[in-house]
């Protein structure tokens, strides 16, 4: 079949928005037609070159949509299914998942590549086999991906809210929850309060943070930040650090969450001075992938028994989690309304991230007819 696409022909270019040739479904896959995507930092991260992978590609790994067809080997899902594509395949079989990391899956190692599974393409264009980011291509009006990497919701569920989930909420909320292990009473910092940063915001709410400091050089994202239950907000890490002492009496953050949309080596040891005594460093933002140097004071990390960590979709497990999350939301427990910013066809995909890059949004997302 025919369908359009947004591709990345080459880094430092824009996506460019053309039709495809999307072949039928095999084995496992399924084809879905695409209700909206998120528009998330990691498909920028593409065009800069931070994080390289095989290219030309179908951007976008935080969508939607219904289940139009499927291989003979699935077994999940079936046509008509409203499904949230998890950026993050989980077959529920391999060590990791069966040992509770589905964010650990070992069909992940097809990620960076774009193939599928068996290491074909289903999409085409210019003659050319085409990638897919994360494995299933959401910048489209419809995508043919691995049966892991969707989850089934509930029709009711609003699908263009529901994309969210598929990435940035999960990633966020589940670095407060899961990676930081947000306890009530704690005094929570999250540096960087875009998409990711305002969902672990949210994330140490609803885990009974005292006190969540938004620190975000954007003046409206630290605004937006206080709607999503901050309590204090700073511009920067330095600036942070005199709030955080005098709020905490001198004792400092026991959880500090990282979601810059670009991280580096340098960032580490100002924000591990914002950890306490016995406190936890979590970083979820994504660093060049060459980037190899770190500054850090190793004396204070071992005398003050302080952890940092890595997250990965906030050590979230999809399958269980992508319906958590929605459950609280429609018990207005986790704001998804509130954090869609601007909506854009699909056609207008190079504009919506030129808003990104601005400040000007906390999520934009792409919708399709």
């Amino acid at each position: 079949m025919k369908t359009k696409a947004a591709i990345l022909w080459a880094p430092k270019e824009n996506w460019s928005v053309e039709e495809i040739e999307l072949d039928p479904p095999k084995g496992q896959e399924v084809l879905v037609r695409l209700t909206a995507s998120g528009m998330c930092h990691s498909d920028e991260h593409l065009v800069t070159g931070d994080l390289p992978v095989a290219l030309p590609l179908v951007g976008g790994h935080e969508g939607a949509g219904v289940i139009e067809a499927v291989g003979p080997a699935v077994t999940s899902v079936v046509p008509g299914d409203h499904v949230v594509l998890s950026f993050l395949p989980a077959c529920g079989h391999c060590r990791p998942c069966s040992s509770g990391h589905q964010n650990l899956c070992d069909l992940g190692a097809s990620l960076m590549t774009g193939r599928q599974v068996d290491g074909t393409a289903r999409h085409h264009a210019r003659g050319q086999d085409l990638g897919l980011m994360c494995m299933v291509g959401t910048f489209a009006h419809h995508t043919v991906c691995h049966e892991a990497s969707v989850v089934k919701v509930e029709d009711d569920v609003p699908l263009d809210k529901a994309c969210l989930i598929g990435c940035g909420v999960t990633t966020g909320w589940g670095a407060s929850v899961y990676s930081a292990k947000v306890a009530p009473g704690d005094a929570v910092v999250v540096v960087g309060v875009g998409g990711v940063g305002t969902a672990a915001v949210q994330g140490a709410v609803l885990a009974g943070a005292r006190f969540v400091v938004a620190v975000d050089p954007s003046e409206f994202k630290r605004e937006s930040a206080m709607r999503f239950g901050a309590t204090h907000a700073a511009a920067s890490i330095q600036e942070a650090m005199g709030l955080v002492g005098d709020i905490t009496w001198g004792r400092m953050a026991e959880k500090v969450i990282l979601t810059a949309g670009v991280v580096h080596g340098d960032m580490i040891a100002p924000l591990m001075a914002l950890v306490a005594k016995g406190g936890r460093a979590v970083v979820t933002g994504v660093t060049p992938v060459l980037e190899m140097d770190v500054t850090m004071n190793l004396a204070d990390l071992t005398l003050s028994q302080k952890e940092l960590v890595g997250s990965l979709f906030g050590a979230a497990n999809p399958r269980e989690d992508i319906p958590r999350l929605l459950d609280l939301y429609r018990a207005g427990k986790l704001q998804l309304d509130e954090m869609v910013t601007r909506t854009y066809p699909l056609d207008d995909v190079n504009q919506g991230y030129e808003d990104l890059r601005d400040n000007k949004n906390i999520r934009g997302v792409l919708l399709y007819d």
